[in-house]
C-alpha cells in the first residue's frame, strides 16, 4: 500500500488527497478527471528489465540494416543513420538534427538515465545526482518518438513499392519489437515509486519532513518535476525532493504560448504550399506537397495510407493550433457561470489530447528522411526532400513546445474555480484556503 499524499492536480489546480492505494489501482482528479497516479505490481524491477531489453533492441535498430533497395541493377543498403546524413548532404541539417534527436539521442538518453537511476537505487551506496537523472529521463519522454518512427518506416515501405524493389532488414523487425517493449515499459511503470524510494534513501535535494502534510497551507504549490506539494518560500524556491524550481503556474504561460502558436500558423502556410519532396525520374522532377502526396496515394488506391498521411500531416497540426487557440482565448476571456466547470473540464481533456497527439505529425518527416536516403539511383530515380519539409518540421516542434508551455490550470483560475489563488492573479478576488478532498 502507498501512503496518502496531498497533490495538486496538474490539469485544474485542485489540491486533494490521493489515498493509500494497492497495486493495480488508479486515482483521478475529482474535478477534471486528470490521472494523478496509477500503481503497478513491482514497477521498479519490471521497468528495469524492460528498459534493459529496450536498450539492446535500440542498438540493433541503429546498427542493423534497415532496408535493401534495388533499381536498374543498382543495390543500396541503408541503416537509420543514413537518413540524417543524407539530409545534411542536401543542406537540410535542421531536419537532420530533429530526426536524430527524436529517434536516437532522446531515446538513448532516456534509456541510459533510467538504467542509471534504477540500478543505482539497488546499490548500497547509490551514485550521485540520481534525482537529476530521473528528472531528465521523464522530460525526454515527450521527444522519444520510436513508435512514430515505426509508422514512418511503414509509410516509406508502402510508397517505395512502385519505384524500386525493396527488402526489409533486421533493424525493422527490431524496431517493431522495441516499440512493443517501450510501450510495455511505460504502461507498467509508476514513477512516483522512484521518488518515494529517493526520499526513503535520503537522496533528496533538501531534508524532508518526517511526515508529509495532508492539509493545504498558504503558499503551497505542486512541483511539476515530481508532484510533491511544498511551500517554496520555505525552501529557497526549490522543491526539497527533486530540486526543481517551483512555480505556482508556468511562467508567462499565455504570452509564450500565443507567440509559439502564431509562429506555427505563419510556418503552416509554406509547409503546405512548398514541396516536401521531389521524385526525379529519368532527369524529370515531380515535386510533391503534403496534399499532393495524399492525392497520389488516393490515385494509387492506397486509401488507408492516404487517410493516415492526411490525418497526421494536415489535420493534427491544424487541430493543435485550433485547440491551443481556443484554450488561450478561454483563459483570457474566462468568466464564472453556470455550467462553466463542465465546459472547462472538456477543455482540460482537449489539452491532454493536444499534448499527446502532436508527436504523430513527425511521421511525414521520418518518411521523407528514409526515402531520401534509400532512393538515390542517379538519373533513373532519385528522391530529394524539399524546403516544405523544413517548414513542416518547424511547425511540429513549435506546436509541441506550445503545448508544453501552456498551463491548463489557468483556465480554471480565470473562471474563478481555484479560490486559493492570489486575488491579483485571478478574476473575482478572494483568497480562501481550500480543503483537500479525497480522490
Amino acid at each position: 500500500m502507498t501512503k496518502p499524499q496531498l497533490r495538486e492536480c496538474p490539469g485544474c489546480g485542485l489540491f486533494q488527497i490521493v489515498p493509500a492505494m494497492a497495486p493495480g489501482l488508479r486515482s483521478n482528479c475529482t474535478r477534471c478527471g486528470t490521472v494523478l497516479r496509477i500503481t503497478r505490481v513491482d514497477p521498479l524491477n519490471r521497468h528495469l528489465a524492460l528498459t534493459f531489453a529496450a536498450m539492446v533492441l535500440f542498438v540493433v535498430v541503429w546498427e542493423g540494416m534497415l532496408m535493401k533497395v534495388s533499381a536498374v541493377g543498382i543495390v543500396r543498403e541503408t541503416i537509420l543513420e543514413s537518413g540524417p546524413r543524407e539530409l545534411v548532404a542536401r543542406g537540410l541539417w535542421p531536419i537532420a538534427i530533429a530526426v536524430a534527436f527524436t529517434t536516437a539521442y532522446a531515446p538513448l538518453g532516456k534509456f541510459l538515465a533510467t538504467l542509471y537511476v534504477l540500478i543505482g537505487l539497488k546499490l548500497r551506496r547509490p551514485p550521485p545526482r540520481i534525482r537529476d537523472a530521473f528528472l531528465l529521463s521523464r522530460r525526454l519522454n515527450t521527444w522519444c518518438m520510436l513508435e512514430v518512427l515505426l509508422l514512418g518506416v511503414f509509410v516509406a515501405y508502402t510508397k517505395l513499392g512502385d519505384l524500386v524493389t525493396i527488402e526489409l532488414g533486421p533493424a525493422v523487425y527490431a524496431l517493431g519489437l522495441l516499440t512493443v517493449v517501450w510501450v510495455w515499459a511505460e504502461v507498467s511503470f509508476d514513477p512516483h515509486v522512484v521518488w518515494e524510494e529517493i526520499e526513503r534513501r535520503g537522496l533528496t535535494h533538501a531534508p524532508m519532513p518526517a511526515e508529509a502534510p495532508l492539509a493545504w497551507q498558504p503558499g503551497a504549490m505542486g512541483c511539476e518535476g515530481c508532484g510533491l506539494v511544498c511551500v517554496p518560500a520555505e525552501t529557497d524556491g526549490h522543491c526539497p525532493r527533486c530540486g526543481s524550481t517551483v512555480h505556482e503556474r508556468k511562467p508567462n504561460s499565455v504570452s509564450r504560448t500565443w507567440a509559439l502558436v502564431l509562429a506555427a500558423i505563419v510556418l503552416y502556410i509554406p509547409a503546405n504550399v512548398y514541396p516536401v519532396l521531389t521524385v526525379i525520374q529519368l532527369g524529370a522532377g515531380m515535386p510533391s506537397t503534403i496534399m499532393g502526396g495524399v492525392e497520389e496515394l488516393l490515385d494509387s488506391q492506397m486509401y488507408p495510407l492516404a487517410a493516415l498521411v492526411f490525418f497526421a500531416s494536415i489535420m493534427v497540426p491544424l487541430f493543435k493550433l485550433l485547440g491551443l487557440g481556443s484554450m488561450l482565448t478561454a483563459t483570457q476571456l474566462g468568466r464564472p457561470g453556470a455550467g462553466a466547470s463542465m465546459l472547462i473540464r472538456e477543455r482540460t481533456v482537449l489539452y491532454h489530447i493536444v499534448a499527446w497527439i502532436g508527436r504523430w505529425s513527425m511521421v511525414d518527416i521520418f518518411m521523407e528522411s528514409l526515402l531520401g536516403a534509400l532512393v538515390q539511383f542517379g538519373r533513373a530515380v532519385t528522391i530529394e526532400p524539399g524546403v516544405g519539409a523544413l517548414a513542416f518540421c518547424a511547425v511540429v516542434f513549435i506546436t509541441i513546445f506550445a503545448a508544453e508551455t501552456f498551463d491548463p490550470r489557468l483556465m480554471w483560475d480565470a473562471a474563478g474555480r481555484n479560490p486559493h489563488r492570489a486575488p491579483a492573479e485571478r478574476p473575482g478576488g478572494g483568497a480562501l484556503a481550500p480543503s483537500p478532498s479525497a480522490s
